[in-house]
């Protein structure tokens, strides 16, 4: 097996680093391409430590990482107390990435400090973690999915900050503050992304026929909020419509238009973040074009669960990377492990750590976006054993 992973909850630095480094070790020896380390803030003031010893150890070609409010490792996650959580393997050629992003002169572009005049390999997967008080997430993707297309760009957000400046990334014994890390993974694992944002659509689609900004004040030519009271009273049972009382409404934007019939997959899924009843008008956290097609989502633990179920049901994979939301977890779930659970029980005892972040990466209908609620997960699968890909094979 080319992957490992492991985690300790020791309270002592020195000792989980040293726990999780001598485990990861003893599976897959020195030199691995790619190694992840995730720490919970009692670790963070000595993450230089931390990664300085897991390079001292294991000789990574590559290594990153950043400080979480909670981690997630093999069999178990750890919210909100110590722990470090330690991922590596072999994964082929790779190429780290350390970015800076700035607005431009004109205020309506951006500026990227880092990104490679050449990439020795066509990447697949660009797995990266950023600052959300630094890093214009939304807009970098947006920019990736206009000049890169095909690039699927998988992480999350570092999540033990609650201000500009608190928070703490790695790129191998590199700490800033600031911007974001990342690596490019070339053709050497096999990476499947998924993205379960945790919701179903009910009622019917709608066009956004007024708008403005964030703001909808018409669906299909009635008032916004008269179409979420009409649609939960039509669709919704009355412990559902409660749900939705309680943070639990959310509206999906139709990522192809083109489609005849739209189901669960096929929206970006955002928070309704308030109404206003005298207007009629719903805020989204996200700007809503006129003539978009919409519909209204419900977000619970049972759909949570239900979701990320039925992605992973047909998925093989060796080793996992887990990018879960800090909204979830005993928040949504009301027990520990659901995330890692649900894996396990798929895929079996593989190989998998992540953090719980202030935002996920992952791609959706062919784009990237940020998310939020949502577990954004790289699976990763050997293929130096399969027979297409063996000795002599073209």
């Amino acid at each position: 097996m080319p992957f490992a992973a492991a985690m300790s909850e020791h309270p002592l630095t020195a000792h989980a680093v040293g726990e999780v480094t001598g485990a990861v070790l003893e599976r897959i020896g020195e030199r691995p391409d790619f190694a992840t380390v995730f720490v919970t803030p009692p670790h963070a003031g000595a993450l230089e430590d931390v990664m300085r010893t897991v390079e001292e150890v294991l000789h990574p070609l590559v290594s990153l990482g950043c400080a979480a409010e909670s981690v997630l490792g093999p069999h178990r996650e750890v919210e909100q107390d110590a722990a470090i959580t330690l991922f590596a393997g072999h994964v082929g050629p790779l190429v780290p990435l350390e970015l800076d992003a700035l607005p431009s002169e004109s205020g309506d572009g951006l500026v990227l400090r880092g990104w490679p005049a050449e990439i020795p390999f066509t990447p697949e997967v660009l797995v990266l973690v950023g600052d959300p008080y630094s890093f214009p997430a939304e807009s970098f993707l947006a920019w990736v999915d206009a000049n890169h297309p095909g690039i699927r760009v998988v992480g999350g957000m570092a999540s033990a900050a609650r201000g500009p400046g608190g928070n703490r990334l790695a790129l191998g014994t590199r700490v800033r503050t600031g911007g974001a890390v990342g690596a490019f993974l070339g053709p050497g694992a096999e990476v499947t992304t998924l993205v379960s944002q945790g919701c179903r659509p009910f009622g019917d689609p709608l066009a956004v026929t007024k708008a403005e900004h964030n703001l909808i004040y018409e669906l299909a030519g009635r008032p916004a909020l008269e179409q979420v009271l009409t649609q939960a009273r039509d669709c919704l049972s009355e412990e559902e419509v409660v749900l939705l009382e309680t943070g639990g409404l959310h509206l999906g934007r139709v990522i192809d238009e083109h489609q005849e019939h739209f189901g669960r997959g096929d929206f970006l899924v955002r928070n309704v973040v308030g109404a206003d009843r005298s207007s009629g008008a719903i805020a989204v956290g996200d700007a809503m074009a006129l003539g978009t097609t919409v519909q209204f989502h419900l977000r619970d633990a049972a759909t949570a669960d239900e979701d990320l179920h039925a992605l992973v049901a047909a998925c093989r994979a060796d080793a996992a990377l887990v990018f879960t939301c800090n909204g979830r977890g005993t928040r949504l779930f009301g027990a520990p492990h659901h995330d890692v659970r649900v894996l396990s029980e798929h895929l079996g005892p593989v190989p998998m750590a992540g953090f719980f972040a202030a935002g996920e990466l992952g791609p959706v209908g062919g784009r990237n976006f940020v998310h939020g609620f949502t577990a954004s997960v790289a699976l990763l699968r050997d293929r130096s054993g399969d027979p297409d890909t063996g000795p002599g094979s073209p």
